[in-house]
């Protein structure tokens, strides 16, 4: 919104007439005058001659004035003819060199007036109009009708007096603010976003806090799987997702389950990460600080001063790596109910400044080093975990199996293997053996208010399968290391978020048991992914993928008549 251009003077010809004009500019341009047309020879050569002239002369006044200097004889006492021509050369040497390092000057000053119409055609114009090409031919968006007073804000907008940014604090209205700054955005795209729905948001809720500069709100539907039996107890999993099949697979999965008595969820560990970068003068001096950390000795004392971020927070362990003289820290902290990211990222502020007291060469490069890791599939979480590291088990029986999922035992089992293990090692994943755990972490993500960025550490799995009582039965499991999910704080505060938490049982924070919640939350995620995996993989195995997708993932609407 704040990236301001200067539109091109519009043409009022067509086909060539821009290249003509552009033609002609140059011709105008080659055509007028210069200082340098005045001179006798090409300014290249009569900058050499007077160069080579003044040094030369002043060279050869020096030699002969050198004994009138040494004895102290007034240099012009007596000339020589040579002496006197010198001089007059050094003179105009001179005067020519001062003329050169002011031609450029001159130069443009008597191109100037001619030149000004034309700079017009290539200066763009300050206003807030991005031209990158020449848009299709399209019928432009109708202005809506707005009170003079709106009207006003809008040009404000549009023209850049009023930065789009500032208009909540400006107006004290966040609706009004979105919807002034949706019609400028019409205006200074000249296209319209007719269907992008502005009305029945709350915007105050998001304001700082969620959104910056909203327009508008996207509609996802949200589809409820289930009931998803999961340690006896029974969930209606919301998943908010565009894709068709996915809710009705993963709900053929929970009603597998469930004829089977249902999953198991065991939660591994608990604890937020986050690693800053450290940089000292030597890698002597960052192994003595990786030692000072690494020392249960300094961990009572460390844990203090990290806890005071918060009354949630609590440190559980550090560990460090050295890359020469630079040291990263992985601090890792329960968090309560809340996802943790800003909570850890405050204790581990308070550690740095108090570290700074016996450290004081140490130099802190970035509050994050990406050993946390954040946002990024890396080894470190699939191997020490990140946020909620769970494991998720049932046994499916073989009843189920042929008449649910359509499809046998061994055939899973063969192809798990194949797939999910052997296909994902020779993809050279990273916790990628799995068949499809971000379409489940995703929509389950979105409906209840996570930050979706996580999907990507928190869809880490492994899916294991392989046949129990005597090979009539079915045992999965999915393990999920770094599922990083709150109930409280960021998106799950909004009102849709919060009804799909509430859904759940695990809205807001829990008082009597501070994490509950958000550990809970982790599993019901573990165990919709349990059931998306077996019904994908049941699929595939009963060669139901592309049917299934054909009836649920494709419209038979005419979309030309819809878009008319």
């Amino acid at each position: 919104m704040e990236v301001r251009r200067r539109p091109v003077k519009p043409s009022h010809t067509k086909g060539s007439s821009a290249s003509a004009s552009a033609a002609a500019v140059v011709d105008r341009r080659s055509s007028s005058p210069k200082a340098s047309d005045a001179l006798p020879l090409p300014l290249y050569l009569t900058n050499g001659i007077f160069f080579t002239l003044f040094f030369s002369v002043a060279y050869f006044l020096l030699n002969r004035w050198r004994d009138k200097i040494r004895n102290s004889t007034p240099l012009l006492h007596v000339l020589t003819l040579s002496e006197l021509a010198g001089i007059i050369c050094l003179v105009a040497s001179f005067i020519y060199l001062i003329g050169f390092f002011g031609i450029d000057f001159v130069q443009s000053f008597i191109c100037k007036s001619e030149t000004d119409d034309d700079h017009h055609q290539f200066v763009l114009h300050e206003d807030r109009s991005i031209h990158c090409s020449p848009p299709p031919p399209e019928k432009p968006p109708t202005a809506a009708e707005l009170p003079p007073d709106d009207e006003d804000l809008v040009k404000c907008v549009v023209s850049g007096e009023i930065p789009s940014y500032s208009l909540e604090s400006r107006l004290g209205d966040c609706y009004k603010a979105a919807k002034i700054r949706r019609e400028a955005v019409q205006r200074l795209a000249g296209r319209s976003v007719e269907g992008l729905p502005l009305e029945g948001f709350d915007y105050d809720s998001i304001l700082g806090q969620c959104c910056e500069m909203p327009v508008g709100y996207v509609q996802i539907p949200v589809g409820i799987v289930g009931p998803l039996l999961l340690n006896e107890c029974e969930f209606s999993v919301p998943m908010a997702t565009t894709e068709g099949c996915l809710v009705a697979s993963t709900n053929r999965g929970c009603k597998a389950i469930y004829a089977s008595g249902g999953a198991t969820c065991v939660l591994l560990r608990d604890g937020m990460t986050r690693a800053p970068v450290v940089r000292f003068s030597s890698a002597k001096r960052a192994s003595e600080l990786k030692f000072f950390l690494e020392d249960p000795l300094n961990f009572d004392t460390l844990s203090v001063v990290f806890n005071k971020s918060s009354r949630f927070a609590r440190l559980q362990g550090i560990n460090c790596a050295v890359a020469g003289k630079n040291l990263y820290i992985r601090f890792r902290c329960s968090t309560g109910d809340a996802m943790g990211m800003n909570m850890v990222s405050k204790g581990v502020q308070n550690v740095l400044d108090f570290l700074e007291n016996d450290f004081p060469d140490m130099d802190i490069i970035g509050i994050s080093g990406n050993y946390c890791s954040d946002k990024k599939p890396a080894a470190v979480n699939w191997i020490e975990g990140r946020g909620k590291s769970v494991v998720c088990e049932a046994v499916i029986s073989g009843d189920v199996v042929a008449k649910v999922l359509k499809t046998t035992v061994p055939a899973l089992v063969e192809l798990n293997m194949l797939k999910n293990l052997t296909g994902s090692a020779i993809a050279g994943a990273l916790g990628g053996f799995n068949a499809h755990a971000a379409n489940i972490v995703s929509a389950v993500f979105i409906a209840t208010g996570q930050d979706p960025a996580q999907n990507i550490e928190s869809s880490h799995c492994i899916t294991m399968m392989e046949p129990v009582n005597n090979g009539k039965d079915l045992h999965i499991s999915v393990t999920m290391p770094s599922i990083e999910v709150g109930t409280v704080g960021g998106g799950t505060q909004l009102a849709s978020q919060s009804a799909c938490l509430n859904l759940l049982g695990v809205k807001g924070a829990n008082k009597e048991s501070p994490g509950s919640n958000s550990r809970l939350l982790a599993t019901i995620v573990a165990g919709s992914v349990l059931a998306g995996e077996l019904s994908l993989m049941s699929a595939i195995s009963a060669g139901q993928l592309v049917k299934s997708h054909m009836k649920y993932n494709r419209s038979s609407r005419d979309i030309t008549k819809i878009g008319s």
